[in-house]
Protein backbone atom coordinates (compact mmCIF):
# COMPACT_ATOMS: atom_id res chain seq x y z
CA UNK A 1 0.00 0.00 0.00
CA UNK A 2 1.06 3.22 -0.88
CA UNK A 3 1.00 5.85 1.48
CA UNK A 4 2.52 9.06 -1.05
CA UNK A 5 -0.26 11.46 -0.39
CA UNK A 6 0.77 14.51 -2.57
CA UNK A 7 3.13 17.17 -4.00
CA UNK A 8 3.61 20.66 -1.53
CA UNK A 9 5.31 23.90 -2.07
CA UNK A 10 7.76 24.12 0.54
CA UNK A 11 7.04 28.29 0.24
CA UNK A 12 3.34 28.71 0.34
CA UNK A 13 2.34 25.03 1.22
CA UNK A 14 0.14 24.62 -2.13
CA UNK A 15 -0.71 20.85 -2.70
CA UNK A 16 -0.68 19.40 -5.93
CA UNK A 17 -0.93 16.15 -7.80
CA UNK A 18 1.10 13.32 -7.89
CA UNK A 19 2.55 13.97 -11.11
CA UNK A 20 5.81 15.65 -13.00
CA UNK A 21 5.60 18.40 -11.34
CA UNK A 22 8.39 20.44 -9.11
CA UNK A 23 7.62 24.05 -9.05
CA UNK A 24 4.51 25.60 -7.55
CA UNK A 25 2.45 27.54 -10.31
CA UNK A 26 1.51 30.46 -7.63
CA UNK A 27 5.08 31.25 -5.73
CA UNK A 28 7.59 29.43 -8.05
CA UNK A 29 8.38 27.59 -5.19
CA UNK A 30 9.98 23.90 -5.21
CA UNK A 31 7.72 21.00 -4.27
CA UNK A 32 8.07 18.07 -1.87
CA UNK A 33 6.61 15.20 -1.40
CA UNK A 34 3.86 14.83 1.53
CA UNK A 35 2.70 11.03 2.85
CA UNK A 36 -0.10 10.01 5.39
CA UNK A 37 1.81 10.06 8.05
CA UNK A 38 -0.89 8.41 10.52
CA UNK A 39 -1.30 5.83 8.37
CA UNK A 40 2.67 5.31 8.41
CA UNK A 41 2.72 5.31 12.02
CA UNK A 42 0.18 2.20 12.13
CA UNK A 43 1.98 0.10 10.10
CA UNK A 44 5.88 0.88 10.83
CA UNK A 45 7.36 -0.15 13.16
CA UNK A 46 11.13 -0.70 14.65
CA UNK A 47 10.64 -4.08 14.13
CA UNK A 48 8.92 -4.37 10.98
CA UNK A 49 11.88 -2.92 9.29
CA UNK A 50 14.16 -5.31 11.25
CA UNK A 51 12.58 -8.16 9.43
CA UNK A 52 13.13 -7.00 6.02
CA UNK A 53 15.83 -7.34 3.37
CA UNK A 54 19.00 -5.23 3.75
CA UNK A 55 18.23 -2.76 1.50
CA UNK A 56 16.73 0.46 1.29
CA UNK A 57 13.09 -0.47 0.85
CA UNK A 58 13.03 -1.34 4.19
CA UNK A 59 11.77 1.96 4.78
CA UNK A 60 9.09 2.30 1.71
CA UNK A 61 6.09 3.35 3.21
CA UNK A 62 8.35 6.65 3.84
CA UNK A 63 9.37 6.49 -0.13
CA UNK A 64 7.20 8.21 -3.04
CA UNK A 65 6.28 5.41 -5.19
CA UNK A 66 2.95 3.91 -5.14
CA UNK A 67 4.03 -0.18 -6.21
CA UNK A 68 7.05 -2.08 -6.06
CA UNK A 69 10.37 -0.80 -7.09
CA UNK A 70 11.08 -1.48 -10.54
CA UNK A 71 14.92 -0.88 -10.23
CA UNK A 72 17.51 -1.05 -7.15
CA UNK A 73 16.42 -3.51 -4.80
CA UNK A 74 19.91 -3.90 -3.59
CA UNK A 75 20.67 -0.58 -3.10
CA UNK A 76 21.24 0.79 -0.04
CA UNK A 77 22.13 -0.61 4.00
CA UNK A 78 26.06 0.54 3.38
CA UNK A 79 28.58 -0.05 6.28
CA UNK A 80 28.51 2.44 9.00
CA UNK A 81 31.75 2.14 10.38
CA UNK A 82 32.89 2.82 13.98
CA UNK A 83 36.54 4.50 13.16
CA UNK A 84 38.08 4.14 16.38
CA UNK A 85 41.34 4.40 14.52
CA UNK A 86 40.14 7.79 12.72
CA UNK A 87 38.88 9.05 16.45
CA UNK A 88 41.99 8.33 17.89
CA UNK A 89 43.72 10.37 15.66
CA UNK A 90 41.20 13.35 15.62
CA UNK A 91 41.11 13.07 19.55
CA UNK A 92 36.99 12.52 19.75
CA UNK A 93 35.21 9.50 21.61
CA UNK A 94 33.08 8.25 19.17
CA UNK A 95 33.09 8.74 15.37
CA UNK A 96 31.21 6.27 12.80
CA UNK A 97 31.50 6.78 9.23
CA UNK A 98 28.71 6.02 6.77
CA UNK A 99 30.08 4.50 3.64
CA UNK A 100 28.32 4.88 0.34
CA UNK A 101 31.23 4.03 -1.54
CA UNK A 102 30.59 0.85 -1.58
CA UNK A 103 27.10 1.57 -2.75
CA UNK A 104 25.83 -1.01 -5.19
CA UNK A 105 25.74 -0.69 -7.83
CA UNK A 106 28.02 2.57 -9.02
CA UNK A 107 29.73 3.09 -5.59
CA UNK A 108 28.13 6.56 -4.59
CA UNK A 109 24.69 7.08 -2.36
CA UNK A 110 23.07 8.48 -5.86
CA UNK A 111 22.00 4.92 -6.48
CA UNK A 112 19.67 5.79 -3.96
CA UNK A 113 17.79 8.67 -5.14
CA UNK A 114 18.20 7.29 -8.96
CA UNK A 115 16.41 3.88 -7.96
CA UNK A 116 13.41 6.00 -6.65
CA UNK A 117 13.53 8.11 -9.56
CA UNK A 118 13.55 5.64 -12.60
CA UNK A 119 10.68 3.60 -10.15
CA UNK A 120 8.53 6.89 -10.16
CA UNK A 121 9.41 7.61 -13.21
CA UNK A 122 7.79 4.13 -15.11
CA UNK A 123 4.97 4.34 -12.73
CA UNK A 124 4.36 7.83 -14.35
CA UNK A 125 4.66 6.59 -18.08
CA UNK A 126 8.10 7.69 -19.11
CA UNK A 127 10.41 5.66 -20.97
CA UNK A 128 13.01 7.93 -21.40
CA UNK A 129 15.35 8.92 -18.50
CA UNK A 130 18.27 11.92 -18.08
CA UNK A 131 19.80 14.08 -15.95
CA UNK A 132 22.65 16.77 -15.23
CA UNK A 133 25.13 15.54 -13.81
CA UNK A 134 28.82 16.09 -11.88
CA UNK A 135 29.28 12.63 -12.68
CA UNK A 136 28.16 10.32 -9.49
CA UNK A 137 24.45 10.65 -11.07
CA UNK A 138 25.44 10.17 -14.89
CA UNK A 139 27.15 6.59 -13.09
CA UNK A 140 24.05 5.79 -11.57
CA UNK A 141 21.30 7.19 -13.74
CA UNK A 142 23.66 4.91 -16.74
CA UNK A 143 23.55 1.86 -15.12
CA UNK A 144 19.72 1.89 -13.49
CA UNK A 145 18.34 2.98 -16.70
CA UNK A 146 20.20 0.06 -18.35
CA UNK A 147 19.19 -2.82 -15.23
CA UNK A 148 15.88 -2.09 -16.30
CA UNK A 149 16.13 -1.03 -20.04
CA UNK A 150 15.23 2.51 -20.27
CA UNK A 151 16.98 4.56 -22.79
CA UNK A 152 19.52 7.36 -20.97
CA UNK A 153 20.42 11.12 -21.83
CA UNK A 154 23.42 12.26 -19.47
CA UNK A 155 23.88 15.59 -19.58
CA UNK A 156 27.80 16.81 -18.29
CA UNK A 157 30.29 19.03 -17.99
CA UNK A 158 32.54 18.19 -20.87
CA UNK A 159 36.05 18.11 -18.28
CA UNK A 160 34.64 15.94 -15.34
CA UNK A 161 36.90 13.06 -14.11
CA UNK A 162 37.68 10.34 -16.79
CA UNK A 163 36.91 7.57 -14.70
CA UNK A 164 33.20 8.98 -14.47
CA UNK A 165 32.75 9.51 -18.07
CA UNK A 166 34.01 6.06 -18.78
CA UNK A 167 31.76 4.84 -15.60
CA UNK A 168 28.83 6.57 -17.47
CA UNK A 169 29.36 5.51 -21.38
CA UNK A 170 30.30 1.91 -20.06
CA UNK A 171 26.42 1.23 -19.85
CA UNK A 172 25.19 2.80 -23.05
CA UNK A 173 23.85 5.78 -22.29
CA UNK A 174 23.61 8.85 -24.71
CA UNK A 175 26.28 11.16 -22.76
CA UNK A 176 26.44 14.41 -23.78
CA UNK A 177 29.51 17.04 -22.63
CA UNK A 178 28.62 20.92 -22.13
CA UNK A 179 31.61 23.68 -22.49
CA UNK A 180 30.38 25.09 -19.40
CA UNK A 181 29.79 24.99 -15.89
CA UNK A 182 26.99 22.78 -13.84
CA UNK A 183 25.17 25.38 -13.46
CA UNK A 184 25.52 26.08 -17.33
CA UNK A 185 24.39 22.17 -17.74
CA UNK A 186 21.37 22.26 -15.91
CA UNK A 187 19.89 25.58 -17.42
CA UNK A 188 20.13 23.67 -20.97
CA UNK A 189 18.49 20.69 -19.13
CA UNK A 190 15.50 22.20 -17.81
CA UNK A 191 14.89 23.55 -21.42
CA UNK A 192 15.11 20.27 -23.27
CA UNK A 193 12.67 18.35 -20.35
CA UNK A 194 10.24 21.34 -21.14
CA UNK A 195 10.89 20.74 -25.03
CA UNK A 196 11.26 16.63 -25.20
CA UNK A 197 9.50 15.71 -22.19
CA UNK A 198 11.59 13.24 -20.80
CA UNK A 199 11.37 12.21 -17.01
CA UNK A 200 14.96 14.67 -15.77
CA UNK A 201 15.40 13.27 -12.15
CA UNK A 202 17.12 16.18 -11.14
CA UNK A 203 14.53 18.81 -12.70
CA UNK A 204 10.79 17.75 -13.28
CA UNK A 205 11.30 14.34 -11.28
CA UNK A 206 13.10 15.80 -8.74
CA UNK A 207 10.60 15.82 -5.97
CA UNK A 208 10.49 12.39 -6.30
CA UNK A 209 14.15 11.42 -6.50
CA UNK A 210 15.12 14.21 -3.85
CA UNK A 211 13.21 11.59 -1.31
CA UNK A 212 15.72 8.65 -1.54
CA UNK A 213 18.43 10.41 -0.04
CA UNK A 214 16.14 10.27 3.17
CA UNK A 215 17.50 6.53 3.27
CA UNK A 216 20.76 7.22 4.33
CA UNK A 217 19.92 9.31 7.39
CA UNK A 218 16.97 6.44 7.99
CA UNK A 219 20.02 3.74 8.06
CA UNK A 220 22.51 5.83 10.29
CA UNK A 221 19.60 6.04 12.62
CA UNK A 222 18.74 2.39 12.86
CA UNK A 223 22.56 1.41 12.75
CA UNK A 224 23.35 3.47 15.76
CA UNK A 225 20.56 1.00 17.60
CA UNK A 226 17.23 3.26 17.10
CA UNK A 227 19.14 6.40 17.83
CA UNK A 228 20.76 9.66 16.05
CA UNK A 229 23.88 11.07 16.47
CA UNK A 230 24.73 13.63 18.07
CA UNK A 231 26.34 15.23 15.50
CA UNK A 232 26.74 14.87 11.82
CA UNK A 233 28.82 16.40 8.60
CA UNK A 234 27.59 16.25 5.46
CA UNK A 235 29.04 17.35 1.75
CA UNK A 236 26.85 19.20 0.18
CA UNK A 237 26.61 20.51 -3.75
CA UNK A 238 23.06 21.38 -4.67
CA UNK A 239 22.21 21.13 -1.33
CA UNK A 240 19.38 18.36 -1.05
CA UNK A 241 21.33 15.89 0.83
CA UNK A 242 21.86 17.18 4.03
CA UNK A 243 17.99 18.62 4.02
CA UNK A 244 16.96 15.09 3.57
CA UNK A 245 18.54 13.20 6.34
CA UNK A 246 17.27 16.08 8.61
CA UNK A 247 14.00 15.07 7.22
CA UNK A 248 15.15 11.30 7.68
CA UNK A 249 15.66 11.97 10.91
CA UNK A 250 12.68 14.47 12.00
CA UNK A 251 10.64 11.54 10.65
CA UNK A 252 12.06 8.66 12.64
CA UNK A 253 11.52 11.05 15.43
CA UNK A 254 7.99 12.06 14.57
CA UNK A 255 6.51 8.29 14.02
CA UNK A 256 8.30 7.27 17.25
CA UNK A 257 10.95 5.03 15.79
CA UNK A 258 13.68 7.53 17.70
CA UNK A 259 13.11 8.37 20.98
CA UNK A 260 15.07 12.08 21.07
CA UNK A 261 16.07 14.11 17.91
CA UNK A 262 19.04 16.33 19.42
CA UNK A 263 21.40 16.09 16.20
CA UNK A 264 23.24 19.16 15.11
CA UNK A 265 23.93 19.10 11.15
CA UNK A 266 26.95 20.90 9.59
CA UNK A 267 27.54 20.99 6.34
CA UNK A 268 30.72 20.78 4.07
CA UNK A 269 32.22 22.41 0.89
CA UNK A 270 35.16 22.80 -1.01
CA UNK A 271 36.52 26.06 -0.86
CA UNK A 272 37.00 26.84 -4.54
CA UNK A 273 32.82 26.53 -4.33
CA UNK A 274 31.16 26.96 -1.39
CA UNK A 275 28.14 29.55 -1.72
CA UNK A 276 26.43 27.87 1.11
CA UNK A 277 28.89 28.12 3.50
CA UNK A 278 29.72 31.53 2.49
CA UNK A 279 25.63 32.03 3.29
CA UNK A 280 25.88 30.07 7.02
CA UNK A 281 29.10 32.14 7.93
CA UNK A 282 27.63 35.41 7.02
CA UNK A 283 24.69 34.75 8.73
CA UNK A 284 22.52 35.27 6.07
CA UNK A 285 19.46 33.08 3.77
CA UNK A 286 20.82 34.65 0.72
CA UNK A 287 22.87 32.20 -1.70
CA UNK A 288 25.46 33.82 -3.70
CA UNK A 289 26.43 32.20 -7.15
CA UNK A 290 30.23 31.10 -7.32
CA UNK A 291 32.09 30.01 -10.41
CA UNK A 292 33.21 26.71 -9.42
CA UNK A 293 37.10 26.37 -9.24
CA UNK A 294 37.83 22.76 -6.90
CA UNK A 295 39.22 19.23 -7.30
CA UNK A 296 36.36 18.05 -5.91
CA UNK A 297 34.03 18.37 -9.04
CA UNK A 298 30.90 16.02 -8.00
CA UNK A 299 30.33 18.99 -5.47
CA UNK A 300 30.89 22.20 -7.86
CA UNK A 301 27.42 23.34 -8.18
CA UNK A 302 28.02 27.04 -7.61
CA UNK A 303 23.96 27.95 -7.89
CA UNK A 304 23.27 25.28 -4.95
CA UNK A 305 19.17 24.77 -5.91
CA UNK A 306 18.63 23.66 -2.15
CA UNK A 307 21.68 26.21 -0.56
CA UNK A 308 18.81 27.96 1.34
CA UNK A 309 16.98 25.00 2.63
CA UNK A 310 20.49 24.02 3.51
CA UNK A 311 21.45 27.47 5.52
CA UNK A 312 18.07 26.45 7.45
CA UNK A 313 18.54 22.88 8.05
CA UNK A 314 22.48 24.12 9.63
CA UNK A 315 21.05 26.69 11.57
CA UNK A 316 17.90 25.11 12.64
CA UNK A 317 19.65 22.31 13.85
CA UNK A 318 21.80 24.48 15.94
CA UNK A 319 24.65 23.06 13.68
CA UNK A 320 27.59 25.12 11.35
CA UNK A 321 29.47 24.78 8.06
CA UNK A 322 32.80 24.94 6.99
CA UNK A 323 34.61 24.57 3.67
CA UNK A 324 38.42 22.82 3.02
CA UNK A 325 40.88 23.80 0.76
CA UNK A 326 41.95 21.60 -1.91
CA UNK A 327 45.09 20.32 -0.27
CA UNK A 328 43.31 19.46 2.67
CA UNK A 329 41.02 17.66 0.50
CA UNK A 330 43.78 15.65 -0.67
CA UNK A 331 45.38 15.06 3.32
CA UNK A 332 41.91 13.98 4.48
CA UNK A 333 41.77 11.30 1.82
CA UNK A 334 44.86 9.90 2.62
CA UNK A 335 44.09 9.75 6.65
CA UNK A 336 40.45 8.12 6.08
CA UNK A 337 42.80 5.68 3.47
CA UNK A 338 45.46 5.29 6.02
CA UNK A 339 43.58 5.20 9.27
CA UNK A 340 40.07 3.01 8.23
CA UNK A 341 40.84 1.39 4.95
CA UNK A 342 38.04 3.56 3.26
CA UNK A 343 38.76 5.18 -0.04
CA UNK A 344 37.04 7.68 -0.53
CA UNK A 345 36.35 10.49 -3.63
CA UNK A 346 37.29 14.13 -3.03
CA UNK A 347 33.52 14.95 -1.56
CA UNK A 348 34.90 11.98 1.09
CA UNK A 349 38.22 14.24 1.92
CA UNK A 350 36.04 17.61 2.40
CA UNK A 351 33.65 16.14 4.89
CA UNK A 352 36.15 14.89 6.76
CA UNK A 353 38.27 17.71 6.05
CA UNK A 354 35.65 20.23 7.71
CA UNK A 355 35.11 17.56 10.49
CA UNK A 356 38.44 18.05 11.64
CA UNK A 357 38.50 21.95 11.52
CA UNK A 358 35.10 21.71 13.45
CA UNK A 359 36.69 18.93 15.97
CA UNK A 360 39.38 21.52 15.98
CA UNK A 361 37.47 24.92 16.34
CA UNK A 362 35.06 23.23 19.35
CA UNK A 363 32.22 23.72 17.33
CA UNK A 364 32.07 19.88 17.68
CA UNK A 365 32.54 18.73 21.24
CA UNK A 366 34.80 16.00 20.86
CA UNK A 367 33.05 13.75 23.96
CA UNK A 368 29.96 13.16 21.91
CA UNK A 369 28.70 11.40 18.88
CA UNK A 370 29.55 12.30 15.58
CA UNK A 371 28.73 10.31 12.13
CA UNK A 372 30.95 11.80 8.88
CA UNK A 373 29.15 10.97 5.49
CA UNK A 374 31.05 9.34 2.93
CA UNK A 375 29.04 9.53 -0.26
CA UNK A 376 31.40 8.19 -3.08
CA UNK A 377 34.41 6.48 -4.20
CA UNK A 378 38.06 7.09 -4.60
CA UNK A 379 38.06 5.37 -7.26
CA UNK A 380 36.50 7.69 -9.49
CA UNK A 381 38.30 10.39 -8.75
CA UNK A 382 42.03 9.07 -9.13
CA UNK A 383 43.10 12.19 -10.55
CA UNK A 384 42.87 13.84 -8.03
CA UNK A 385 45.86 12.62 -6.61
CA UNK A 386 48.40 12.33 -9.33
CA UNK A 387 51.58 13.46 -7.43
CA UNK A 388 50.69 13.72 -4.47
CA UNK A 389 51.38 10.26 -2.88
CA UNK A 390 55.02 9.93 -4.03
CA UNK A 391 56.76 7.66 -6.44
CA UNK A 392 57.12 3.85 -5.13
CA UNK A 393 59.84 1.97 -4.55
CA UNK A 394 61.45 -0.12 -7.53
CA UNK A 395 63.82 -2.69 -6.76
CA UNK A 396 65.05 -5.87 -8.71
CA UNK A 397 63.96 -8.97 -7.47
CA UNK A 398 67.08 -9.61 -5.42
CA UNK A 399 67.30 -9.73 -1.86
CA UNK A 400 70.24 -8.17 -1.18
CA UNK A 401 68.42 -5.08 -3.15
CA UNK A 402 65.31 -5.34 -0.67
CA UNK A 403 68.05 -5.50 2.16
CA UNK A 404 69.10 -1.90 1.43
CA UNK A 405 65.76 -0.67 0.45
CA UNK A 406 64.59 -1.37 4.60
CA UNK A 407 68.12 0.22 5.34
CA UNK A 408 67.41 3.45 3.71
CA UNK A 409 63.68 3.83 5.00
CA UNK A 410 65.25 3.26 8.10
CA UNK A 411 62.83 0.94 9.71
CA UNK A 412 63.97 -2.45 11.84
CA UNK A 413 62.36 -5.61 11.27
CA UNK A 414 62.60 -8.63 12.78
CA UNK A 415 64.61 -11.14 11.12
CA UNK A 416 64.58 -15.23 11.07
CA UNK A 417 67.85 -16.63 12.74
Amino acid sequence: MSHLKALKCRECGKEYPKEALHVCELCFGPLEVIYEYDQIKRVLTRDVIEKRPPNMWRYRELLPIEGDPSVGAQVGFTPLIKADNLAKELGVKELYIKNDAVNFPTLSFKDRVVSVAISRAREMGFDIIACASTGNLANSVAANAAACGMESFVFIPYDLEHTKILGTQIYGANVVGIKGTYDEVNRLCSEVAGKYGWAFVNINIRPYYAEGSKTFGYEIAEQLGWRVPKHIVVPMAGGSLITKIWKAFKEFHNLGLVKTLDTKVYGAQAAGCSPIVNAVKEGTELIRPVRPNTIAKSLAIGNPADGYYSVKTITGSGGWAENVTDEEIVSAMRLLAETEGVFAETAGGVTLGAAKKLIEQGRIPRDESIVVCVTGNGLKTQEALYGKLGEIDVINSRLAEFDDLVKANGKAYAVKA
